[in-house]
């Protein structure tokens, strides 16, 4: 006999259990290094070992002082809150992306971003992201960036 499984409400499905917060959300790494685990405690081995500060990473899930996360690859696991920031930052996914000054490609050219880059996020209109990195800001079009949602817009 098949039984198929009610539908959680949007509020279930779109908010964390523990911190009311949007599920999936964009946080960054806080340290410079954090572990990765199988499971939400200590006890649980360790997958991975993320060794670089301020990561983009998208938690998926939450569970007491665990967050199930993710990086760029799909690669992740269960991390605790605390090697967690708040503060937005954006890998850059494509060589030499140029900055503009404003959010228009026929806009001046700020600088030029390497693939791989980390920076931070200022604020970032529908298709348009503000980004400081290693003293220049400008703007950048989302889709050559990951750690922001497609539909996401911050001040």
């Amino acid at each position: 006999m098949l039984v198929a499984a009610l539908p959680l409400t949007a509020a279930a499905q779109d908010r964390g259990p523990v911190t009311n917060l949007p599920l999936p959300r964009f946080v960054s790494l806080k340290s410079s290094e954090g572990y990765a685990r199988r499971g939400p405690s200590r006890t649980h081995r360790i997958d991975w070992i993320f060794r670089r500060r301020d990561m983009p990473m998208e938690i998926t899930a939450e569970h007491g002082h665990w967050r199930r996360v993710r990086d760029r690859e799909g690669a992740g696991g269960w991390m605790h809150y605390s090697l967690l920031s708040g503060v937005r930052t954006v890998l850059i996914e494509q060589d030499m992306l140029q900055m503009h000054t404003s959010p228009d490609p026929k806009s001046l050219v700020a600088a030029q971003l390497e693939l791989g880059v980390i920076a931070r996020v200022e604020q970032c209109a529908l298709a348009w992201c503000d980004l400081a990195v290693g003293g220049h800001h400008g703007w950048v079009p989302k889709s050559a960036i990951w750690g922001v949602g497609p539909d996401e817009i911050l001040d």
